[in-house]
């Protein structure tokens, strides 16, 4: 991981920079010079590259006395910049490298360089007021402050335990992730977040020991409890909080809420996933594709000779098993590789109407209620006509069976600057939560045996994927589900 990044930062040093900047805000850039931004740009990646070659002094930060950041540009900047480099490392494609451990990897350096950084300033603030004592009580009282704001404003969460394990500080970040204000959580026992389980208390009890011993404790991966009562997955920064005689006081805690990174490596384990499934899937579909043709013309020459009533039906149920393999053959095909056709720039409602009007006269439709509400002037998207339709018609079906042919299917469009979002809304049976994680899984049913091959999901997951999109759903045992479609906007030069 250091090799890669080091690399970056030597081959496409150049490039980083100009991407920083370019996207830093309008704002920024005009309130301070442009040459001071770059020159700052500059001393932040030799202080990265000090750090991923285990220099002890890393790279100061000379242009500091000029550019007098504020705390939110500061932040404001650090922040692009990380997810500038997580850029460029993921244009690499490196197969062995997750996207949890990258952002994981970029998030220890910078929070390096926002320690130095801070540390520098704080050093320059208590030299400008050495010589008078006066001077030197309010410069301290303007850097409690100023940490204080860093502690508040941060995205993190912040907090801070004293030597009896009790909430003693807890910031915006933290009221944010957890949903607990500050009067809420002062005074309460550090367990206060834990979730049930022996595991919790264990991990706690080796954090303390660990702090006491080490003066900090590596970035842990764990689980903590919100105000509702949710479990999320978060990263721990630990480190002692000293008192007099350097002697331990508690705790400075700093926790990453996770969840977000945690999705996105689901996106691509289901990604991949589907990649193996569709190479099997090829290679199964050739195989029984042949030998399937030609049962199913045995077949239709023994119906056509046979003038056994009771052979003619047994001959017919076979017809009917052998049609239901051919569609699942067919269905397979579509996984492993979607009908080739051209992209063409398209409006997406034309697309909906259509697959609305096939499914209102499906065998299954008894008591109906279809209701549309369709964004008018929606952007063009650049799509397969074709493929779209099967994914919305797959989509449409399910929610039919779902209601079982009797309540409302609601299809709904809206659309921002970057995507269209298609809603489709029943209001059926509902999923279970455990079947929620395994719904575009090839094969994966609810149905009973004969109504479904668990392929229909499945393969319109991969065709909204080959367009950059994603498919949502949410879903509540008993109320119904939401399938929602997101179709990223064509860009017009």
């Amino acid at each position: 991981m250091k090799t890669l990044f080091l690399n970056i930062l030597d081959e496409r040093r150049y490039e980083f920079e100009s991407f920083w900047f370019s996207k830093l805000p309008q704002n920024i850039i005009k309130k301070y010079i442009d040459q001071d931004i770059k020159t700052f740009i500059y001393e932040i990646i030799e202080a990265l590259k000090d750090l991923l070659t285990n220099k002890n002094n890393i790279q100061k930060f000379p242009s500091l006395s000029k550019l007098k950041f504020e705390d939110t540009d500061f932040i404001k900047v650090l922040s692009i910049g990380k997810l500038s480099l997580i850029e460029l490392v993921e244009e690499e494609k490196i197969n062995e490298l997750k996207i949890y451990d990258i952002y994981s990897f970029t998030e220890e350096l910078f929070s390096e360089i926002i320690l130095e950084y801070y540390k520098i300033k704080s050093d320059e603030k208590i030299k400008t007021v050495s010589a008078e004592r006066d001077k030197l009580q309010k410069q301290l009282e303007i850097n409690q402050q100023y940490l204080q704001n860093i502690l508040h404003y941060s995205d993190l969460a912040i907090m801070v335990v004293d030597n009896n394990e009790e909430f003693i500080a807890w910031n915006r970040g933290a009221e944010k992730i957890f949903g607990y204000s500050q009067k809420e959580v002062i005074g309460k026992k550090s367990s206060f977040l834990l979730p049930e389980g022996e595991k919790y208390k264990t991990e706690l009890k080796r954090i303390i020991e660990e702090v006491n011993l080490r003066d900090f404790s590596k970035i842990i991966e764990t689980e903590r409890k919100t105000k509702d009562n949710n479990i999320i997955p978060v990263q721990l920064n630990v480190a002692k909080l000293p008192g007099e005689n350097n002697e331990f006081a508690g705790r400075t805690i700093v926790i990453t809420d996770v969840t977000e990174v945690r999705k996105l490596q689901q996106q691509v384990d289901q990604s991949e996933k589907l990649a193996v499934i569709g190479q099997l899937a090829a290679g199964v579909a050739h195989e029984i594709g042949n030998p399937l043709a030609s049962i199913s013309s045995i077949v239709q020459i023994l119906q056509r000779k046979s003038k056994d009533q009771f052979t003619s039906d047994q001959l017919l149920n076979v017809k009917d098993n052998i049609n239901r393999i051919s569609k699942i053959v067919r269905e397979l095909v579509d996984l492993s590789r979607p009908p080739s056709h051209d992209e063409l720039v398209t409006q997406i409602k034309e697309v909906i109407k259509t697959a609305v009007g096939i499914v209102k006269h499906d065998k299954r439709v008894k008591k109906v209620e279809f209701k549309t509400d369709l964004t008018e002037n929606m952007p063009m998207v650049k799509i397969v006509p074709d493929q779209l339709l099967q994914v919305f018609i797959n989509i449409l079906i399910n929610s039919l069976d779902a209601i079982d042919g009797e309540g409302t299917i609601k299809v709904k469009s809206s659309f921002d600057d970057k995507f269209i979002y298609v809603n489709i809304i029943d209001n059926g049976c509902g999923i279970e939560e455990d079947a929620m994680k395994k719904i575009f899984d090839p094969f994966f049913t609810t149905k009973q045996v004969g109504k479904g091959t668990g392929l229909g999901l499945s393969v319109s997951y991969g065709i909204i994927k080959k367009f950059n999109g994603d498919i949502k759903v949410k879903s509540k045992v008993g109320e119904g589900s939401d399938f929602q479609v997101q179709i990223p906007i064509t860009k017009h030069n």
